[in-house]
């Protein structure tokens, strides 16, 4: 299981989830094949919840197991 900040790199120096990578959600739409294994367990997070909604909904579509990180 992985826990994926969807923020600017910015802000997650400023405050993120313990043990969180982050991976800005720009670069992980246009990298997402060279990044994710569709073996393993992904969930993200942003600010509000509206980034992370839309990877997890492309991600899932794709075959990923992506889930949104509940607060």
């Amino acid at each position: 299981m992985k826990i994926i900040d969807l923020r600017e790199k910015s802000l997650y120096d400023i405050s993120h989830v313990e043990g969180s990578i982050n991976i800005p959600y720009e670069y992980l739409i246009s990298n997402y094949k060279t990044i994710l294994n569709k073996s393993e367990t992904y969930y993200f997070y942003c600010n509000k919840g509206i980034l992370s909604n839309r990877v997890v909904n492309i991600l899932s579509s794709l075959g990923y197991k992506a889930f949104t990180l509940e607060k």
